[in-house]
């Protein structure tokens, strides 16, 4: 697939004002507000909400008590980005789309096994494609 490059205003057309201050802005929705936080039993696939690209499939979707979706590992190792990032006074790991670099949250290394990390995720940045 190829990389999605799109400009400020098409994103805009795209995505709504809290999409797009996620996704593009490397904005945080508030915790136990976004869409997917809880987790549901339903299978399926989360895509990244800009560009549809598979990011996590709900089979590694668990409850870490955070208030974001937190999923132990990415769907496959081509669909997500990991950034150092040092913003507001610490260094982390942000997690971005590969397909079109938006924001989806940030990794930590506090997750469940198997691979004891935690993709910590705004909802706004993923839709969900559930298995019929």
């Amino acid at each position: 697939m190829a990389k999605i490059n799109k400009t400020e205003d098409e994103w805009k057309a795209l995505l709504t004002e809290e999409e797009f201050n996620i996704c593009r802005n490397k904005g945080t929705e508030r915790a136990f507000t976004g869409e997917y936080w809880k987790c549901t039993g339903e299978e399926g696939t989360y895509l990244c909400r800009a560009c549809g690209e598979a990011l996590f499939d709900s089979d590694a979707k668990y409850d870490s008590g955070s208030g974001w979706p937190s999923f132990y590992k990415p769907a496959n190792d081509e669909g997500v980005n990991e950034i150092k990032d040092n913003s507001l006074g610490m260094t982390r790991t942000e997690v971005v789309c590969s397909n079109c670099d938006s924001h989806l949250g940030h990794v930590f290394n506090d997750g469940p096994n198997p691979t004891g990390l935690r993709y910590c995720i705004n909802s706004a940045s993923l839709k969900f494609d559930g298995e019929e």
